[in-house]
């Protein structure tokens, strides 16, 4: 490998001479007689200072001792290195999600009791909203303690996102689905005929893909989890992009409020599921951008890494997003609420997600045993 040029008495382990060198370090194998060793006395290390799998992008500093003890990555949430607020930009949304879900369950003023099959979708949304905050925090806090752990880790962060995005299919499916007049055969059969001219009784499609959503989320959850624990091996040549598109897939699931609100007056028959719908998604795409371009720290490597990099900035305006969509899910339960339809079966929601918790085990299963695994971010 050519030895990039240094200052005149520089050192050779100091920091990189050019903004390329956290990239290279992080892509391409050091001789090992140049690595430091994994044990180290140095409370926070530099990038050029730990094993290359656990190096970030444009990230130069602030690395945790490899590998840690458990104690030591509990006691790490409360200094300055480079994980630190991803933990507390998920872990205050956590303790705020639980909060809103406990006033939900059990001290809304509702006579219905929290063990009623009528919420049994609001149960399976709010596991996912909470699982995921919480495989969050538990991957960035303990992902040094060894690199199979920073993996299996690492792997149940994306099960969980995979997760959560079924649960909020769920949530769709009896909550809000039902009130959206592109569902209503009634409505949909007249408008076609007025609007295409087309002479199509709606009642079997719209039959046909109601069968379908809840299946269809389930698959989609399963393959984005086996993309995103993929991207983590060296197959990938780019896994945040990878990862970015393989979050937005459950999404979809999502697009006949869109079809609604295009093709009827969603604004005024409905405003706050509305207002919430597009707010949220203009948060995710922000997180979005954050998460595949890497900036601010791409721009300035070095200044970013406890404070203000693009992995925290994406914890944020996912929590943006969730929080605008926890709302309008809420004012979903209460229209169902109203004039409930057939009420949910067990085996149609939690059996569901206890199916989901299967599969998703066995694949990162799977991938633990595989011996490509590896820990790049």
């Amino acid at each position: 490998m050519p030895r990039r040029l240094q200052p005149r008495g520089a050192s050779t382990k100091g920091p990189p001479a050019t903004i390329e060198a956290p990239l290279e370090a992080a892509s391409r194998p050091q001789p090992s007689s140049s690595r430091v060793p994994l044990q180290s006395d140095k409370p926070l290390l530099r990038w050029d200072e730990v094993p290359d799998d656990f190096v970030e992008r444009f990230i130069l500093s602030g690395y945790r001792r490899l590998p840690c003890t458990v104690q030591e990555c509990l006691a790490s949430v409360l200094k300055p290195t480079n994980e630190t607020l991803n933990f507390w930009t998920h872990f205050i949304p956590l303790l705020l999600f639980l909060s809103k879900f406990c006033r939900l369950f059990f001290l809304s003023g509702r006579d219905v009791p929290f063990h009623h099959p009528w919420l049994l979708p609001l149960w399976c949304y709010a596991s996912g909203v909470l699982l995921t905050f919480a495989m969050s925090c538990t991957a960035h806090v303990f992902s040094c303690l060894s690199l199979r752990l920073r993996a299996a880790f690492f792997y149940l962060d994306y099960a969980s996102i995979s997760y959560y995005g079924f649960g909020s299919t769920v949530a769709y499916y009896y909550y809000l689905l039902p009130g959206l007049s592109l569902l209503d055969a009634r409505v949909m059969t007249p408008y076609v005929q007025q609007r295409l001219g087309w002479h199509v009784d709606c009642t079997r499609l719209i039959a046909a893909y109601r069968a379908l959503v809840l299946p269809v989320a389930f698959v989609l959850a399963v393959a984005c989890t086996v993309a995103c624990c993929k991207s983590r091996t060296d197959w990938c040549s780019y896994p945040f992009a990878l990862r970015t598109f393989v979050f937005v897939m459950p999404l979809s699931m999502a697009c006949p409020i869109m079809l609604e609100s295009w093709l009827f007056n969603l604004r005024v028959e409905n405003p706050t599921l509305f207002v919430h719908f597009y707010r949220r998604y203009f948060w995710l795409v922000v997180a979005a951008f954050f998460n595949v371009s890497k900036i601010p720290e791409r721009i300035q490597p070095g200044l970013f890494d406890i404070i203000g990099h693009s992995h925290q900035l994406f914890h944020i305006f996912t929590f943006l997003s969730i929080y605008d969509q926890v709302y309008y899910v809420e004012d979903g339960l209460r229209q169902f609420l109203k004039a409930p339809p057939a009420a949910p079966t067990f085996s149609g929601t939690v059996g569901y997600m206890l199916l989901l918790v299967v599969c998703l085990g066995l694949v990162i299963k799977k991938f633990l045993n595989s011996s490509e695994f590896c820990s790049k971010k």
